[in-house]
C-alpha cells in the first residue's frame, strides 16, 4: 500500500502528543536499524578482498575482544563529551 506523505502528515497531526513522541522514537528506531544493516553490508563486503590478500580470518575470541574495545573506547568518548557540556 502506497501512502504519501501527505496523506501521512494529515495522520501524524491528528495524533495527540503523548503518541507522537511514540511515532518519533518508532522512526529513530527504524533509522539506527537502517545503519546497523548498511554497516554490516559495507563490512561484509570487504570480506573477499581480505581473503584475496592473504588476511587471516579472526576467531570468535578476537572478534568479542574487538568489539569490547570499541564500546568501552565509545562510552569514553561520550563519557567525556557529557562532561565538557
Amino acid at each position: 500500500m502506497a501512502t504519501s506523505a501527505k496523506v501521512l502528515i494529515e495522520k501524524l497531526e491528528a495524533l495527540p502528543p503523548e503518541r507522537l513522541a511514540e511515532v518519533e522514537n518508532f522512526v529513530d528506531f527504524l533509522t539506527t536499524q537502517s545503519k546497523k544493516r548498511a554497516a554490516l553490508d559495507r563490512l561484509l563486503s570487504t570480506a573477499p578482498a581480505l581473503e584475496a590478500a592473504g588476511v587471516a580470518s579472526m576467531s570468535e575470541e578476537e572478534i568479542d575482544a574487538e568489539v569490547k574495545a570499541a564500546r568501552a573506547e565509545r562510552r569514553a568518548r561520550l563519557q567525556a563529551e557529557s562532561t565538557k557540556g
